[in-house]
């Protein structure tokens, strides 16, 4: 479970200025946790190091960051120091658990096999500027989906239109029935308005509550 810091919760109030909120069933909202394959955007402190940003920012302990997320991509390039890399603003960050197979064992971070990619591992070489508000892409892969995922979706993120439009179509038909409550700009929408409300907007802030009830 994530757990904001004040320091992510004061990052938040930069936001663009399409909002939407929904309220699923809690078993539903794994469907829109698959927008982090595609990544979404989350506006952060940035030119800091992965692990400010997974243990300062986002509140992952440092036992879960190093039990749970085995292959690190910045800006598409594995690391295996988490606490030299640095995160800028425009970064994108992949995150995935444990990968079966010979590739999964190559992609590891800090494993046996790290040597054998040694020409596309990350490597810090630019002097790192002072921190400040910017934005990343963030990106979550297999069992992290699940278990970060939910989490991230009830604190809130930035999505494209064109990919949650196409997630909204591959619903089935009726997809407003899957809403218990939505808000679209502080205003209660029907789900069959949804589409046509995206199209106002580049890019959405978006948060998903999942009701247990």
């Amino acid at each position: 479970m994530i757990h904001l810091t004040q320091e992510g919760n004061d990052i938040l109030n930069n936001r663009p200025p399409g909002s939407l909120h929904l309220t699923v069933d809690a078993p539903t909202i794994r469907v829109f946790s698959l927008l982090f394959q595609h990544g979404v955007m989350i506006n952060a402190q940035v030119n800091c190091s992965i692990r400010t940003m997974l243990c300062q920012q986002l509140g992952l302990s440092d036992q879960y960051v190093e039990d749970r997320i085995k292959t690190i991509f910045l800006d598409g390039r594995p690391v295996d120091d988490i606490d030299s890399a640095v995160i800028r603003d425009g970064s994108t960050l992949a995150l995935s658990a444990a990968m079966p197979g010979l590739v999964g064992a190559i992609l590891r971070r800090g494993g046996h096999l790290a040597p054998l990619r040694s020409q596309i591992a990350h490597r810090e070489e630019k002097k790192v500027a002072s921190r400040r508000v910017g934005t990343i892409v963030l990106k979550l892969f297999n069992l992290l989906i699940d278990e970060l995922g939910p989490s991230l979706l009830e604190r809130g993120v930035i999505v494209g239109r064109e990919n949650l439009k196409s997630l909204f179509l591959s619903l089935p038909e009726n997809f407003g029935a899957w809403f218990k409550k939505a808000q679209a700009d502080a205003r209660e929408i029907g789900g069959d308005h949804l589409l046509k409300w995206l199209d106002k907007y580049e890019l959405v802030f978006l948060r998903i509550k999942g009701d247990k009830g």
